[in-house]
């Protein structure tokens, strides 16, 4: 089969399934406080530590990205089985599992086993956003959440750091993303940071040569390295993915890639390797309505990634169990 004719027909039938499963309306009587009280919820956490806003984006991304938006990623794990939260990249959302479970405990107050974690997840993900100076969408509700975690679906799925552009249009085309929807959501990349440990290779020896990645603006490259000495003891140092406004949800991420001054290499070869990725980092660098409005349809279409919906697995009471454990 045609690969542009297999990616129209899977991006055909994810906005079938959207349209069809997940509404913006879903709570409407059965829970219309919701968004007041996630809003509100959020609103508290970011005003208090805004750097969670990153990890509540990061989590409903991740979690759409293993297995569909089912919120697998907030099971926890029950050993011997481990789930999706011992996976490396899910290894710093601990205060964004908080938040979570602190919105689900309010609304299971007020609308009683109604609103689903995946549901939460992807609301709680708009409001950070906008709680940072980022765009408003509209969500889609109608998600059930499944009872089931894969440690090695999340290992596997996930984009690594040191992704070329190859691998990352691969993987994203194989969740029914295009080329410049991949480009919108890794302007997600705008707020937060990353582990040192992640990065050391681009600083201290890219690719086995001994020496820095040439690609690194020479001035990041001196500040990531006082951030990030070359010890294990500074593995868990952090450093910000965007070196401008690193808290507020801007297009600044954009201009640091045309500057070289990507911090992840699968951020900045978004810009280095010639072709359409480098040609929408220069439309967002320079028009920041067009990402943001560019950003909220995809984040839409990220939300509608292969939902539980119907009878399909349940609405959890908790987010970290399944109902038949509590």
């Amino acid at each position: 089969m045609d690969r542009a004719f297999f990616l129209v027909l899977i991006l055909a039938v994810i906005d079938w399934s959207l349209e069809e499963h997940l509404t913006p309306d879903f709570y409407q009587d059965s829970c219309p406080n919701l968004e007041t009280t996630v809003r509100e919820t959020v609103n508290k956490f970011v005003q208090d530590e805004p750097g969670i806003a990153a990890s509540l984006l990061r989590l409903h991304f991740h979690d759409c990205f293993v297995t569909g938006c089912d919120a697998s990623i907030l099971l926890d794990d029950v050993p011997p089985r481990l789930g999706e939260k011992s996976a490396p990249p899910n290894s710093n959302f601990f205060r964004a599992y908080e938040v979570i479970d602190d919105v689900k405990f309010q609304l299971e107050q007020i609308c009683d086993g109604v609103v689903s974690c995946a549901d939460l997840l992807a609301l709680a993900a708009r409001e950070a956003v906008i709680a940072s100076h980022g765009p408003h969408w509209k969500v889609h509700y109608g998600r059930r959440d499944t009872t089931v975690a894969s440690l090695a679906a999340a290992a596997q799925d996930i984009p690594f750091a040191n992704a070329t552009t190859q691998e990352l249009i691969t993987r994203f085309e194989n969740k029914g993303l295009s080329v410049e929807e991949m480009v919108a959501l890794s302007g997600a990349h705008t707020i937060g940071q990353t582990r040192c440990a992640v990065v050391k290779d681009r600083l201290y020896d890219f690719m086995g040569t001994g020496q820095p990645d040439p690609a690194l603006d020479k001035d990041l490259l001196q500040s990531l390295r006082e951030s990030c000495p070359d010890t294990p003891s500074s593995d868990e140092n952090f450093s910000p993915l965007d070196s401008q406004t690193p808290l507020r949800f801007d297009n600044a991420y954009f201009t640091d890639l045309r500057s070289g001054r990507g911090v992840l290499r699968s951020d900045q070869v978004l810009y280095s390797t010639p072709g359409a990725t480098k040609s929408a980092v220069h439309l967002y660098s320079g028009d920041s309505s067009q990402f943001f409005e560019d950003f909220g349809r995809a984040m839409i279409k990220l939300g509608g990634l292969t939902p539980l919906t119907g009878k399909e697995g349940e609405i959890r009471r908790s987010c970290r169990f399944p109902n038949r454990w509590i």
